[in-house]
Protein backbone atom coordinates (compact mmCIF):
# COMPACT_ATOMS: atom_id res chain seq x y z
CA UNK A 1 0.00 0.00 0.00
CA UNK A 2 1.22 3.61 -0.62
CA UNK A 3 0.25 6.10 1.58
CA UNK A 4 -1.41 9.28 0.02
CA UNK A 5 0.40 11.30 2.03
CA UNK A 6 3.47 10.68 -0.80
CA UNK A 7 3.65 12.38 -3.80
CA UNK A 8 2.85 10.02 -6.21
CA UNK A 9 6.27 10.36 -8.27
CA UNK A 10 6.38 6.88 -8.37
CA UNK A 11 3.55 5.42 -9.00
CA UNK A 12 2.31 1.78 -7.57
CA UNK A 13 4.85 -0.14 -5.82
CA UNK A 14 6.01 -3.39 -6.52
CA UNK A 15 6.22 -5.01 -3.07
CA UNK A 16 6.78 -3.46 0.54
CA UNK A 17 10.84 -5.21 1.36
CA UNK A 18 11.43 -5.76 4.46
CA UNK A 19 14.67 -7.19 4.32
CA UNK A 20 17.98 -7.47 2.87
CA UNK A 21 20.76 -10.24 2.87
CA UNK A 22 23.84 -10.26 0.06
CA UNK A 23 21.94 -10.66 -3.15
CA UNK A 24 18.68 -11.47 -1.68
CA UNK A 25 15.47 -9.85 -0.70
CA UNK A 26 12.20 -10.37 1.61
CA UNK A 27 9.11 -8.52 1.74
CA UNK A 28 6.43 -8.43 3.90
CA UNK A 29 4.41 -11.54 2.71
CA UNK A 30 7.66 -13.22 3.44
CA UNK A 31 8.32 -13.71 -0.50
CA UNK A 32 12.19 -14.36 -1.40
CA UNK A 33 13.81 -12.22 -4.12
CA UNK A 34 17.06 -12.78 -6.00
CA UNK A 35 18.41 -9.06 -6.38
CA UNK A 36 20.18 -8.68 -9.71
CA UNK A 37 18.88 -4.82 -9.80
CA UNK A 38 20.88 -3.66 -6.77
CA UNK A 39 18.61 -1.04 -5.68
CA UNK A 40 19.75 0.38 -9.35
CA UNK A 41 23.78 -0.28 -8.85
CA UNK A 42 23.44 0.84 -5.54
CA UNK A 43 24.35 -1.74 -3.41
CA UNK A 44 26.99 -3.12 -4.85
CA UNK A 45 28.65 -4.73 -1.76
CA UNK A 46 24.97 -6.98 -1.79
CA UNK A 47 22.06 -5.91 1.44
CA UNK A 48 23.44 -5.53 5.01
CA UNK A 49 27.07 -5.62 4.49
CA UNK A 50 28.86 -6.56 7.47
CA UNK A 51 31.60 -4.14 7.23
CA UNK A 52 29.40 -1.41 6.13
CA UNK A 53 26.71 -1.54 8.81
CA UNK A 54 29.15 -1.80 11.18
CA UNK A 55 30.89 1.46 10.02
CA UNK A 56 27.77 3.50 9.75
CA UNK A 57 26.47 1.95 13.63
CA UNK A 58 29.72 2.64 15.11
CA UNK A 59 29.76 6.34 13.06
CA UNK A 60 26.20 6.85 14.25
CA UNK A 61 27.15 6.26 17.74
CA UNK A 62 30.00 8.83 17.59
CA UNK A 63 29.28 11.73 15.31
CA UNK A 64 26.30 11.33 12.93
CA UNK A 65 26.78 15.28 11.21
CA UNK A 66 28.54 18.10 11.86
CA UNK A 67 29.25 20.26 9.20
CA UNK A 68 31.65 21.33 6.48
CA UNK A 69 32.56 24.45 8.85
CA UNK A 70 35.07 21.57 10.53
CA UNK A 71 37.51 19.15 9.46
CA UNK A 72 36.16 16.00 9.10
CA UNK A 73 38.43 13.02 9.09
CA UNK A 74 36.44 10.56 7.25
CA UNK A 75 36.20 12.85 4.44
CA UNK A 76 39.51 13.96 4.32
CA UNK A 77 40.13 10.02 4.32
CA UNK A 78 37.62 9.26 1.88
CA UNK A 79 38.57 12.23 -0.59
CA UNK A 80 42.32 10.64 -0.33
CA UNK A 81 41.20 7.18 -1.13
CA UNK A 82 38.93 8.59 -4.16
CA UNK A 83 41.80 10.19 -5.44
CA UNK A 84 44.13 7.03 -5.16
CA UNK A 85 41.79 4.84 -7.10
CA UNK A 86 40.57 7.63 -9.46
CA UNK A 87 44.27 9.27 -10.51
CA UNK A 88 42.28 12.83 -10.06
CA UNK A 89 43.47 15.41 -7.65
CA UNK A 90 40.36 16.80 -5.34
CA UNK A 91 37.08 15.87 -4.31
CA UNK A 92 33.49 17.64 -4.07
CA UNK A 93 31.13 15.69 -1.80
CA UNK A 94 27.49 16.16 -2.33
CA UNK A 95 24.23 13.84 -1.60
CA UNK A 96 23.93 12.27 -5.12
CA UNK A 97 24.37 11.70 -8.74
CA UNK A 98 22.67 14.63 -9.60
CA UNK A 99 24.36 16.56 -7.38
CA UNK A 100 27.56 15.67 -8.56
CA UNK A 101 26.68 16.31 -11.95
CA UNK A 102 25.85 19.93 -11.08
CA UNK A 103 28.93 20.32 -9.47
CA UNK A 104 30.43 19.45 -12.87
CA UNK A 105 28.93 21.66 -14.65
CA UNK A 106 29.12 24.55 -12.60
CA UNK A 107 33.24 23.53 -13.10
CA UNK A 108 32.62 23.61 -16.88
CA UNK A 109 30.78 27.14 -16.84
CA UNK A 110 33.75 28.53 -14.55
CA UNK A 111 36.50 26.85 -16.90
CA UNK A 112 34.41 28.70 -20.25
CA UNK A 113 34.24 31.98 -18.15
CA UNK A 114 37.63 32.05 -17.53
CA UNK A 115 38.42 31.52 -21.07
CA UNK A 116 36.29 34.69 -21.90
CA UNK A 117 33.06 32.41 -23.68
CA UNK A 118 30.14 34.45 -22.76
CA UNK A 119 27.36 31.10 -23.20
CA UNK A 120 30.03 28.59 -21.76
CA UNK A 121 28.61 25.44 -23.54
CA UNK A 122 28.24 22.39 -22.24
CA UNK A 123 28.07 19.02 -25.26
CA UNK A 124 26.48 15.87 -23.83
CA UNK A 125 24.50 12.92 -25.51
CA UNK A 126 21.55 12.21 -27.06
CA UNK A 127 19.61 9.47 -24.71
CA UNK A 128 22.00 10.29 -21.86
CA UNK A 129 20.50 11.02 -18.27
CA UNK A 130 22.35 13.18 -15.97
CA UNK A 131 19.70 13.37 -13.12
CA UNK A 132 16.35 15.15 -12.22
CA UNK A 133 17.24 18.86 -11.77
CA UNK A 134 16.61 21.58 -13.86
CA UNK A 135 20.44 21.23 -15.37
CA UNK A 136 20.69 17.86 -14.93
CA UNK A 137 17.89 16.94 -16.71
CA UNK A 138 18.68 19.55 -19.46
CA UNK A 139 21.70 18.04 -19.98
CA UNK A 140 20.28 14.41 -20.28
CA UNK A 141 18.93 13.40 -23.99
CA UNK A 142 14.97 12.03 -22.82
CA UNK A 143 12.35 14.58 -23.43
CA UNK A 144 9.92 12.01 -21.38
CA UNK A 145 12.35 13.14 -18.06
CA UNK A 146 11.96 17.10 -19.47
CA UNK A 147 8.27 17.52 -20.65
CA UNK A 148 6.51 19.93 -18.08
CA UNK A 149 9.96 21.66 -16.78
CA UNK A 150 10.17 24.32 -19.42
CA UNK A 151 12.03 26.76 -19.56
CA UNK A 152 15.04 24.53 -19.58
CA UNK A 153 18.63 25.58 -18.95
CA UNK A 154 20.54 27.38 -21.79
CA UNK A 155 24.14 26.46 -22.50
CA UNK A 156 23.80 22.71 -23.77
CA UNK A 157 24.17 21.43 -27.31
CA UNK A 158 23.73 17.64 -27.69
CA UNK A 159 25.37 15.29 -30.02
CA UNK A 160 25.33 11.36 -31.31
CA UNK A 161 26.37 8.88 -28.57
CA UNK A 162 29.43 6.97 -29.76
CA UNK A 163 29.69 9.23 -32.94
CA UNK A 164 33.19 11.42 -32.79
CA UNK A 165 32.82 12.44 -36.29
CA UNK A 166 29.55 14.11 -35.24
CA UNK A 167 31.59 15.84 -32.17
CA UNK A 168 34.02 17.13 -34.60
CA UNK A 169 31.80 18.94 -37.21
CA UNK A 170 29.76 20.53 -34.00
CA UNK A 171 33.07 21.84 -32.81
CA UNK A 172 34.05 23.47 -35.94
CA UNK A 173 30.74 25.13 -35.54
CA UNK A 174 30.56 26.47 -31.76
CA UNK A 175 33.26 28.35 -30.51
CA UNK A 176 31.27 28.27 -27.12
CA UNK A 177 31.68 24.94 -25.96
CA UNK A 178 33.67 24.16 -22.63
CA UNK A 179 33.42 20.94 -22.32
CA UNK A 180 31.94 17.51 -22.76
CA UNK A 181 29.66 15.48 -20.58
CA UNK A 182 29.32 11.82 -21.25
CA UNK A 183 28.57 8.54 -19.53
CA UNK A 184 30.89 5.66 -20.45
CA UNK A 185 28.11 3.28 -20.58
CA UNK A 186 24.30 5.00 -20.61
CA UNK A 187 22.39 3.13 -18.23
CA UNK A 188 18.99 4.40 -18.59
CA UNK A 189 19.70 4.77 -22.30
CA UNK A 190 19.46 1.65 -22.64
CA UNK A 191 23.13 -0.47 -21.63
CA UNK A 192 24.93 1.34 -24.86
CA UNK A 193 28.52 0.97 -23.70
CA UNK A 194 30.86 3.20 -26.11
CA UNK A 195 33.31 1.84 -28.75
CA UNK A 196 36.99 1.16 -27.26
CA UNK A 197 38.44 4.14 -28.38
CA UNK A 198 35.89 6.32 -27.95
CA UNK A 199 36.93 7.64 -24.93
CA UNK A 200 40.58 8.14 -26.47
CA UNK A 201 39.33 10.02 -29.16
CA UNK A 202 37.32 12.19 -26.82
CA UNK A 203 40.22 12.99 -25.06
CA UNK A 204 42.23 13.73 -27.84
CA UNK A 205 39.56 16.38 -29.04
CA UNK A 206 39.27 18.32 -25.50
CA UNK A 207 42.88 18.44 -25.54
CA UNK A 208 42.97 19.98 -29.21
CA UNK A 209 40.01 22.20 -28.11
CA UNK A 210 40.43 22.98 -24.94
CA UNK A 211 37.80 21.83 -23.39
CA UNK A 212 36.96 19.42 -20.46
CA UNK A 213 36.70 15.67 -20.26
CA UNK A 214 34.04 14.88 -18.14
CA UNK A 215 32.67 11.89 -17.23
CA UNK A 216 29.32 10.87 -15.51
CA UNK A 217 30.00 7.38 -13.77
CA UNK A 218 27.21 7.86 -11.43
CA UNK A 219 26.04 4.14 -12.40
CA UNK A 220 29.25 2.84 -13.98
CA UNK A 221 31.56 3.45 -10.91
CA UNK A 222 32.96 1.87 -8.08
CA UNK A 223 34.11 -1.39 -9.83
CA UNK A 224 30.57 -2.18 -11.37
CA UNK A 225 32.38 -2.34 -14.93
CA UNK A 226 35.40 -4.60 -13.57
CA UNK A 227 37.60 -0.74 -12.49
CA UNK A 228 37.01 0.72 -10.04
CA UNK A 229 35.99 3.43 -12.99
CA UNK A 230 35.10 2.60 -15.87
CA UNK A 231 37.33 5.53 -18.31
CA UNK A 232 40.39 2.95 -16.93
CA UNK A 233 39.70 0.16 -19.41
CA UNK A 234 40.59 3.10 -21.67
CA UNK A 235 44.09 4.67 -19.93
CA UNK A 236 42.72 7.83 -19.88
CA UNK A 237 42.25 10.60 -17.56
CA UNK A 238 39.25 12.67 -17.74
CA UNK A 239 39.17 16.45 -16.28
CA UNK A 240 36.43 15.54 -13.93
CA UNK A 241 34.60 12.33 -12.90
CA UNK A 242 31.51 11.96 -10.97
CA UNK A 243 30.21 8.86 -9.39
CA UNK A 244 27.48 8.15 -6.35
CA UNK A 245 25.29 5.75 -6.70
CA UNK A 246 27.35 2.17 -5.29
CA UNK A 247 29.71 4.94 -3.15
CA UNK A 248 28.46 4.29 0.04
CA UNK A 249 26.26 1.35 -0.95
CA UNK A 250 22.69 2.37 0.38
CA UNK A 251 24.01 5.51 2.20
CA UNK A 252 23.64 8.80 0.47
CA UNK A 253 26.77 10.12 -1.03
CA UNK A 254 27.99 11.79 -4.34
CA UNK A 255 31.27 13.23 -5.12
CA UNK A 256 32.76 15.25 -8.20
CA UNK A 257 36.50 14.53 -9.08
CA UNK A 258 38.62 16.63 -10.61
CA UNK A 259 42.33 17.54 -11.99
CA UNK A 260 44.72 19.67 -13.43
CA UNK A 261 43.11 22.90 -14.27
CA UNK A 262 39.36 21.75 -13.52
CA UNK A 263 41.10 20.93 -9.88
CA UNK A 264 41.67 24.69 -9.52
CA UNK A 265 38.79 26.02 -10.55
CA UNK A 266 36.41 25.91 -7.20
CA UNK A 267 37.33 28.96 -4.67
CA UNK A 268 35.84 29.34 -1.32
CA UNK A 269 32.26 30.59 -1.95
CA UNK A 270 31.50 28.91 -5.37
CA UNK A 271 30.08 26.07 -3.98
CA UNK A 272 28.39 23.95 -0.77
CA UNK A 273 26.46 21.56 0.54
CA UNK A 274 25.21 21.25 4.15
CA UNK A 275 25.10 17.21 3.96
CA UNK A 276 27.86 16.72 1.76
CA UNK A 277 30.45 14.66 3.23
CA UNK A 278 29.22 14.91 6.48
CA UNK A 279 30.98 12.17 9.06
CA UNK A 280 27.95 9.08 8.32
CA UNK A 281 28.26 9.17 4.65
CA UNK A 282 31.93 9.02 4.79
CA UNK A 283 32.11 6.37 6.83
CA UNK A 284 29.60 4.05 4.82
CA UNK A 285 31.57 4.95 1.50
CA UNK A 286 35.03 4.26 3.43
CA UNK A 287 33.96 0.78 4.19
CA UNK A 288 32.39 0.57 1.00
CA UNK A 289 35.80 1.25 -1.02
CA UNK A 290 37.82 -0.71 1.47
CA UNK A 291 35.60 -3.91 0.74
CA UNK A 292 35.39 -3.78 -3.12
CA UNK A 293 39.58 -3.03 -2.89
CA UNK A 294 40.42 -5.80 -0.66
CA UNK A 295 37.65 -8.30 -1.62
CA UNK A 296 38.37 -8.23 -5.33
CA UNK A 297 35.07 -7.47 -6.26
CA UNK A 298 36.81 -5.50 -9.49
CA UNK A 299 37.49 -8.79 -10.69
CA UNK A 300 34.46 -10.30 -9.57
CA UNK A 301 32.27 -7.75 -11.70
CA UNK A 302 34.21 -8.78 -14.68
CA UNK A 303 33.41 -12.39 -13.92
CA UNK A 304 30.08 -12.31 -12.81
CA UNK A 305 28.88 -10.22 -15.50
CA UNK A 306 30.71 -12.55 -18.39
CA UNK A 307 28.61 -15.43 -16.72
CA UNK A 308 25.18 -14.05 -17.05
CA UNK A 309 26.17 -12.63 -20.72
CA UNK A 310 27.43 -15.77 -22.04
CA UNK A 311 24.49 -17.57 -20.68
CA UNK A 312 21.60 -15.67 -21.75
CA UNK A 313 23.22 -15.93 -25.07
CA UNK A 314 24.19 -19.20 -25.08
CA UNK A 315 19.92 -19.65 -23.59
CA UNK A 316 18.42 -16.93 -26.54
CA UNK A 317 20.48 -18.26 -29.57
CA UNK A 318 17.99 -18.02 -32.57
CA UNK A 319 15.30 -16.08 -30.18
CA UNK A 320 15.06 -13.29 -33.02
CA UNK A 321 13.60 -10.73 -31.03
CA UNK A 322 16.35 -10.13 -29.17
CA UNK A 323 18.15 -7.67 -30.95
CA UNK A 324 21.33 -8.02 -28.51
CA UNK A 325 22.98 -8.53 -24.91
CA UNK A 326 25.58 -6.04 -24.41
CA UNK A 327 27.30 -5.13 -21.25
CA UNK A 328 30.37 -4.39 -18.85
CA UNK A 329 31.06 -5.90 -15.51
CA UNK A 330 27.70 -5.91 -13.63
CA UNK A 331 25.86 -3.94 -16.16
CA UNK A 332 23.89 -5.66 -18.42
CA UNK A 333 21.86 -4.93 -21.35
CA UNK A 334 19.16 -7.23 -22.96
CA UNK A 335 17.26 -5.53 -26.06
CA UNK A 336 14.54 -6.66 -27.39
CA UNK A 337 12.51 -5.57 -30.50
CA UNK A 338 9.30 -4.25 -28.64
CA UNK A 339 8.51 -2.55 -25.37
CA UNK A 340 8.99 -4.86 -22.52
CA UNK A 341 8.16 -3.45 -19.25
CA UNK A 342 5.57 -6.15 -18.36
CA UNK A 343 9.26 -8.35 -17.91
CA UNK A 344 9.48 -6.43 -14.66
CA UNK A 345 6.10 -8.20 -12.98
CA UNK A 346 6.48 -11.34 -14.90
CA UNK A 347 10.16 -11.84 -13.11
CA UNK A 348 9.06 -10.33 -9.83
CA UNK A 349 6.35 -13.58 -9.84
CA UNK A 350 9.12 -15.37 -10.25
CA UNK A 351 11.26 -14.13 -7.40
CA UNK A 352 13.63 -12.31 -9.51
CA UNK A 353 13.97 -8.10 -9.16
CA UNK A 354 15.06 -6.62 -13.03
CA UNK A 355 14.60 -3.54 -14.77
CA UNK A 356 13.61 -2.53 -18.19
CA UNK A 357 14.76 0.83 -19.24
CA UNK A 358 14.32 2.70 -22.38
CA UNK A 359 11.33 1.11 -22.85
CA UNK A 360 12.75 -2.30 -24.68
CA UNK A 361 15.95 -3.03 -22.85
CA UNK A 362 16.27 -5.62 -19.51
CA UNK A 363 18.74 -3.90 -17.15
CA UNK A 364 20.96 -6.28 -15.21
CA UNK A 365 22.71 -4.44 -12.39
CA UNK A 366 23.60 -7.31 -9.98
CA UNK A 367 26.26 -6.97 -6.53
CA UNK A 368 29.37 -7.55 -7.21
CA UNK A 369 29.13 -10.29 -4.36
CA UNK A 370 26.97 -12.39 -6.43
CA UNK A 371 28.22 -16.04 -6.07
CA UNK A 372 28.33 -18.26 -9.66
CA UNK A 373 24.96 -20.08 -8.43
CA UNK A 374 23.22 -17.12 -8.44
CA UNK A 375 24.10 -15.67 -11.40
CA UNK A 376 23.12 -19.16 -12.93
CA UNK A 377 19.85 -18.76 -10.81
CA UNK A 378 19.23 -15.00 -13.27
CA UNK A 379 20.10 -16.65 -16.35
CA UNK A 380 17.59 -19.86 -15.61
CA UNK A 381 14.75 -17.44 -14.46
CA UNK A 382 15.53 -14.50 -16.97
CA UNK A 383 15.81 -16.31 -20.26
CA UNK A 384 12.85 -18.08 -20.48
CA UNK A 385 10.55 -15.27 -19.53
CA UNK A 386 12.18 -13.90 -22.68
CA UNK A 387 11.31 -16.82 -24.54
CA UNK A 388 8.09 -16.50 -22.98
CA UNK A 389 8.00 -13.07 -24.04
CA UNK A 390 9.21 -13.04 -27.61
CA UNK A 391 6.55 -16.08 -28.21
CA UNK A 392 3.67 -14.00 -27.55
Amino acid sequence: MTSNALMNTYGTRAATLEKGEGAWLWDANGNKYLDALSGIAVCGLGHSHPAVAKAVSEQAATLTHCSNFFSIPNQEQLAEKLCNASGMENVFFGNSGAEANEAAIKIARLHGHKKGIKLPTVLVMDNAFHGRTLATLTASGSRKVQAGFEPLIRGFVRSPFDNIEALETIADNNAEICAVLVEPIQGEGGVRVASDNYLQQLRALCDAKGWLLMLDEVQTGNGRTGKYFCYQHSGILPDVVTTSKGLGNGVPIGACLAQGEAAQLMQPGNHGSTFGGNPLACAAALATITSIENGGLMQRASHIGDRIMDGLRAELEGVEQVVAIRGKGCMIGVELNRPCKSLFAAAMAKGLIINVTADSVVRLLPPLIMSDSEADQVVAILAPLIKHFAAD
